[in-house]
């Protein structure tokens, strides 16, 4: 018995006679099943004999040395995330690595503490001098 159908239903065929297959055991189903890809004008093979299966998917002549396009598009495509945006991601990824990161990690960790306290300390400076400005 020959078959032609479009691949995702003769995939789907395959797949729904090989699970009733597995679950019953019929003696009465074939033994062997091919499920198979032609391409263009190409004839679908014939079964050896009357326990044979075959399912042929025909696809397009355009399409025979091509990737199949389920394995074509990749999910993490580098191309769809701005060079920017990839940039801050390193960036942001690597920071605590760097200098001036007040990390234990990395190299010259400490100057971004000692940094960052400066900072702390300029910070409650202002406050202090616009709250003495602020009295009247």
């Amino acid at each position: 018995m020959v078959v032609s159908l479009p691949f995702g239903i003769a995939a789907a065929l395959l797949v729904a006679s090989a699970a009733a297959a597995a679950q019953d055991g019929d003696p009465d189903l074939p033994e062997r099943s091919s499920s198979l890809v032609v391409y263009g004008d190409d004839p679908c093979p014939k079964a050896q004999d009357d326990e044979e299966i075959v399912v042929c998917a025909r696809r397009p002549e355009t399409e025979r040395y091509r990737i199949p396009k389920e394995f074509r598009k990749n999910k993490d495509e580098r191309g769809s995330v701005a060079w920017g945006a990839r940039f801050d991601q390193l960036e942001e990824a690597t920071r605590y690595t760097r200098p001036n990161s007040c990390s234990v990690v990395g190299t010259w960790g400490q100057t971004g503490c000692w940094n960052m306290n400066i900072g702390r300390w300029a910070a409650e400076r202002r406050a202090m001098q616009a709250e003495a400005n602020a009295i009247p």
